[in-house]
C-alpha cells in the first residue's frame, strides 16, 4: 500500500500586516474549513443542549469529541460497528478527537503515570483502564475521527520547572509513539506543545514536536491555572515557533476575548465548552460584552439578547422570557442561550476572517479588545462595599494577588498582574541590581552621583531594591575604605494607587518596611539621614514629564518597568525610546527592562541603542538590556547581525502605535543602527 501523504491540506490565504492574524483553508477527509475556526465541544458525541442538525445549519466545519470519555462509554466496539463517530451521531462534517491527556489531569481518580502510559479508575464502572499512546491512537482509530491528537501529559500551568520539563519530554516521546501507532490510517494526527509558563521549555517543546512529521500542531497546557496575561504571552511566544504552513490549534480556549487575542497571535483553530457551559448559568455573549440573564434587571426586558444578532433565539425570544425560563429551571433556557452563544462564536470567527482578508483586522482588534471583555455593560453590577479587611487589600483599579508564597499587584480591569510568576522583589534584585552591577557602579567615581531613572514606580519594588542594596553595601564598608557615590533615584508614575495599596499592606510586601516609600508618597521626595540617597517622585504621564527634565540629569541606569505594552502601549513606542536615547550618555547609560519582545528590542535598536539579551526571569529565558555604546558586562550578549534575519521573519516585528507610513522609516533606522554597530565591531 502506498503511503498516504494528504490526510489534511492547509493553505495560508492571507496574513494580516499589523498583527499575526492568518486566514487559511483547512481541508480534511470530510469538510473544508475557512480558518480561523471555532470547534464546538461534543465531548460525548453531543454538544450540551443542542441538536446536531441545528449545529450543521450554523456551518461549523469541525466538532471536537473526547477519546477519554468515548473510550469508557460507549466503547470502541460500538464505533467499529457503526463505522466511526460520524455515522454514529449522523454528523456530515469533520470530527477532531482529543487524546484524553487533559482529562487524565483534570478528571481521573487514582491515576498512575509512567513512561508506558497512565492507569486510572473508570468513573463508569470502577475498572482499571490503561491509556497509552498506542491505546489512545487505537481508540481514535476506532472512533474514526478526521483529526487525532497525540497523547500528552498535561500539568497545571504553574507547576514547578522540573516536573514540567519531565512532562514536556514525555509528551515528545509519546508523540513519536503515537505516529508509529497510526500506521497507514488516513486520519490526520496533530502534535501538542507543552512547557507550562516557562518560555524556554515552550521553545524546546516546539522544536521537538515540530521535528516529527505531523499534520498540524497545537499549543496545550494553557487555561489550566495561569493568569490571562501569562496565557497571552505564552501564545504570542509559541505560535511563531510552529510551522507557518501547518494549522495552529490553541486547545481549550476560550472566551470571545480569548479568541480575538489568539487570532491576533496567529492561531487558526480553537475549542472550548464555555458557549454552552455558561449558557446554563444564563450568560450570553454579545459584541458589547457578556450579559447575565439571571439578573432581575432583565425580568421585563422585551429586547432580544442582541438586536444585531440573526440567531433563532434573538429572532424569536426576549431577554425577559429567557430570564423567566432560567428562573423556572427550564432546560430549554440552556438550549436557547447556548444556540445564541454558538451563533455568536461562529459569527465572530467569520467576521475576523473577513477583516483579515480585507486588511482591516488591526482596527477590528483595537475596537473590540475592550468591549468583548465587558460584563453587563448596559447594567453594570453595583459591587457591595467591601468589608474593612477587603477594602485594605484593594485600591482603585488594583488589588493584592497572592500566589506561590509571594504577593503582587493585579490590575482589576485588565486582569494583568505585575510580575505574576516570580517574586517581584527577587526579580528586581536580579534584573535591576545584580545584572547592571550596581555594587560596582557606586564605587566608580565617588565624586559623581549614581543616577537611576525608575520609569514605572508601581509598588516601588525596583527603587527599593536599589536603596536596600546601597544601604547594605555602605554598611559593609569599613570607614577606612573608599567612598561611595551618592545615589539619586528619579521615579516616574502616573497612578499612585499601586504604591498606596502596597504601603497599606506591608505584611505582604517586606520591601516597603522602610521610611523611604512612605515619605516619598507623602512629600514627593525622600533623603537618607546621611544625605547620600535622594529619591524623587515625578507624578504624571512620563511623556509629559520627560521634556521638563534638565539635560544635566542624565541617568546611569534606566529601570524601564511600566505596565505592559498591551495595557499601556504609549510607553512602548519607537518615539519614546528615541527621546530616551537623547538623555543617554555614551558608554554610561544602561536601560533594563523585563520585556523580551522582538518588537520592543527592534524599537530600542532603531532608536540608536545597542541591545543585549538580559538575565532570565520567571518563564522568560531572557529579558532586554539596551546601552548607548557598550558596557563590558554585556559584551557577550549583544545581538548580532543574525538577529536582523530573525526580526524579518517575526510575525509581529513592529512596536505599538507605528503607522504603516512609518514602517519603512523604522526599518531603515533599524538597519542603519546595525550598520553602525558592524562598523564599530570591525574597527575594534
Amino acid at each position: 500500500m502506498s503511503p498516504i501523504t494528504n490526510r489534511v491540506t492547509f493553505t495560508l490565504n492571507h496574513t494580516d500586516t499589523e498583527t499575526s492574524a492568518r486566514a487559511g483553508t483547512l481541508v480534511t477527509r470530510s469538510s473544508t474549513a475557512k480558518t480561523p475556526i471555532f470547534m464546538p465541544v461534543a465531548t460525548h458525541g453531543v454538544v450540551r443542549g443542542q441538536r446536531l442538525t441545528d449545529l450543521a445549519q450554523l456551518d461549523f466545519p469541525i466538532l471536537l469529541a473526547n477519546t477519554y470519555h468515548l473510550l469508557l462509554r460507549p466503547g470502541c466496539e460500538t464505533f467499529k460497528q457503526f463505522g466511526g463517530i460520524r455515522n454514529f451521531i449522523n454528523w456530515p462534517k469533520s470530527v477532531l478527537t482529543d487524546s484524553g491527556g487533559f482529562q487524565l489531569f483534570s478528571l481521573a481518580k487514582s491515576i498512575k503515570v509512567n513512561e508506558d502510559g497512565a492507569i486510572f479508575t473508570s468513573y463508569i464502572d470502577g475498572k482499571k483502564v490503561h491509556l497509552s499512546p498506542e491505546t489512545s491512537i487505537a481508540a481514535q482509530r476506532a472512533i474514526n475521527s478526521d483529526i487525532m491528537m497525540v497523547l500528552d501529559q498535561c500539568l497545571p500551568s504553574l507547576s514547578a520547572r522540573e516536573p514540567m520539563r519531565e512532562a514536556m519530554s514525555r509528551t515528545y516521546r509519546w508523540a513519536k509513539r503515537s505516529l508509529v501507532a497510526r500506521e497507514d490510517s488516513d486520519q490526520a494526527l496533530f502534535g501538542i506543545v507543552q512547557g507550562g509558563c516557562f518560555l524556554d521549555l515552550r521553545k524546546e517543546s516546539a522544536e521537538e514536536i515540530t521535528s516529527i512529521p505531523l499534520d498540524g500542531y497545537a499549543i496545550g497546557g494553557v487555561a489550566v491555572g495561569e493568569d490571562k496575561s501569562i496565557r497571552d504571552d505564552i501564545v504570542e511566544y509559541t505560535a511563531p515557533l510552529l510551522p507557518p504552513h501547518c494549522p495552529r490549534y490553541l486547545m481549550g480556549v476560550g472566551t470571545p476575548i480569548d479568541l480575538l487575542e489568539g487570532v491576533a497571535r496567529g492561531i487558526d483553530m480553537f475549542d472550548c465548552i464555555l458557549p454552552n457551559a455558561l449558557a446554563e448559568h444564563g450568560k450570553a455573549f454579545t459584541y458589547g460584552g457578556r450579559i447575565n440573564l439571571l439578573r432581575s434587571v432583565y425580568n421585563r426586558s422585551d429586547e432580544p439578547i442582541d438586536k444585531e444578532c440573526g440567531c433563532t433565539t434573538c429572532t424569536n425570544h426576549s431577554r425577559g422570557y429567557l430570564h423567566q425560563l432560567l428562573k423556572a429551571l427550564e432546560p430549554s433556557a440552556n438550549s436557547l442561550i447556548g444556540m445564541h452563544n454558538l451563533y455568536f462564536y461562529q459569527n465572530l470567527m467569520q467576521r475576523m476572517r473577513g477583516e483579515i482578508v480585507n486588511g482591516t483586522f488591526g482596527s477590528f482588534y483595537r475596537m473590540h479588545k475592550q468591549t468583548l471583555a465587558l460584563q453587563d455593560p448596559e447594567h453594570p453590577v453595583v459591587t457591595p462595599k467591601p468589608r474593612k479587611r477587603e477594602q485594605k487589600r484593594a485600591r482603585g483599579d488594583y488589588e493584592i494577588h497572592v500566589h506561590n508564597g509571594h504577593s503582587s499587584i493585579r490590575q482589576i480591569s485588565s486582569g494583568e498582574i505585575m510580575h505574576s510568576v516570580s517574586d517581584p522583589y527577587d526579580e528586581a534584585v536580579r534584573l535591576y541590581v545584580e545584572q547592571p552591577r550596581l555594587n560596582e557602579r557606586i564605587f566608580e567615581d565617588p565624586t559623581l552621583p549614581c543616577t537611576i531613572w525608575d520609569v514605572g514606580l508601581g509598588s516601588a519594588t525596583n527603587a527599593m531594591a536599589a536603596i536596600l542594596r546601597y544601604e547594605e553595601v555602605v554598611r559593609s564598608q569599613p570607614d577606612t575604605q573608599r567612598e561611595c557615590s551618592s545615589l539619586t533615584i528619579q521615579s516616574f508614575e502616573n497612578d499612585l494607587d499601586p504604591l498606596a495599596l502596597t504601603l497599606k499592606n506591608p505584611a505582604f510586601f517586606p520591601h516597603v518596611r522602610h521610611p523611604a516609600p512612605y515619605t516619598l508618597l507623602k512629600e514627593g521626595v525622600w533623603r537618607s539621614p546621611d544625605g547620600k540617597i535622594t529619591w524623587q517622585l515625578h507624578r504624571g504621564e512620563f511623556l509629559t514629564v520627560l521634556p521638563n527634565l534638565q539635560r544635566t540629569t542624565t541617568p546611569d541606569l534606566i529601570y524601564y518597568d511600566p505596565f505592559s505594552y498591551k495595557t499601556n502601549p504609549t510607553l512602548w513606542t519607537w518615539d519614546v525610546f528615541k527621546e530616551l536615547f537623547t538623555f543617554s550618555v555614551e558608554n554610561k547609560t544602561t536601560l533594563l527592562t523585563y520585556s523580551a519582545s522582538t518588537a520592543i528590542r527592534a524599537a530600542l535598536l532603531a532608536a540608536g541603542y545597542r541591545v543585549a539579551l538580559g538575565a532570565p526571569s520567571g518563564p522568560k529565558e531572557s529579558t532586554t538590556v539596551a546601552t548607548r555604546g557598550t558596557r563590558a558586562e554585556f559584551l557577550e550578549k549583544y545581538l548580532d547581525d543574525s538577529w536582523i534575519t530573525k526580526w524579518e521573519r517575526s510575525e509581529n516585528p513592529y512596536p505599538p502605535l507605528l503607522s504603516s507610513e512609518q514602517r519603512e522609516e523604522f526599518r531603515q533606522s533599524l538597519k542603519n543602527s546595525f550598520s553602525l554597530i558592524q562598523k564599530h565591531r570591525n574597527n575594534n
